[in-house]
């Protein structure tokens, strides 16, 4: 997905920015600018930490150290003044700008009844579409774990990735895939990518 800049078009139009931010001060950040009036997406994942003494359900960013913050160039100076934000992510001197269908696809994921968990940086693969639940129509990159499938969803600009746990029943090669069969056939896999389909006789 083609990374997109804000220019003087979007001068009047919110889009989403991604903030780097101090290590662990996701939270605080984001609170600060709910506090400002701004719309703030910090998905998280609950993740158990184990001490030789006790254990401990936690709730961490899916994507450390970074804020997802939707604004217009006029607020440029709001975000860039909160204490705790480093810097507004930018492609030279203009603002990066992080595609809608990113965030609605993680927002989907967060919010569903699915497990996720951060997951190493997909760019290539095999792409599937969910068929149904509440991430119908969300599309991403589908690998194997032991016995489970997982929906691989990217932020390209942060070049992050997160894993949601799907059914391989509720998913379906993206247009331009010959069959199901080419997706789920052949050796069990592990965490690599699926064998690609072969090519027509």
């Amino acid at each position: 997905m083609p990374l997109t800049i804000a220019n003087a078009e979007t001068v009047d139009r919110p889009v989403w920015w991604a903030l780097y931010t101090r290590h662990q001060h996701e939270k605080a950040v984001a609170e600060m600018l709910l506090c400002k009036g701004l719309e703030v997406f910090l998905p998280l994942h609950e993740s158990m930490r184990r001490w030789k003494d006790r254990q401990k359900l936690l709730s961490l960013p899916l994507f450390p150290g970074y804020v997802f913050v939707q604004g217009n160039l006029s607020r440029r100076l709001q975000v860039l003044t909160t204490p705790g934000v480093h810097m507004i992510l930018s492609r030279g001197e203009q603002i990066a700008v992080v595609p809608d269908d990113e965030i609605l696809a993680i927002r989907r994921a967060v919010e569903g009844s699915y497990r996720i968990e951060p997951h190493p940086f997909l760019k290539c693969g095999e792409r599937v579409r969910v068929t149904r639940g509440s991430l119908e129509g969300v599309e991403g990159i589908l690998v194997r774990k032991k016995n489970l499938y997982r929906l691989v969803l990217s932020v390209d600009m942060l070049a992050r990735s997160v894993g949601v746990e799907v059914d391989a029943s509720d998913v379906e090669p993206v247009a331009g895939e010959s069959s199901r069969e080419a997706l789920f056939g052949g050796a069990p896999v592990g965490e690599e990518r699926f064998k690609e389909a072969p090519p027509p006789a």
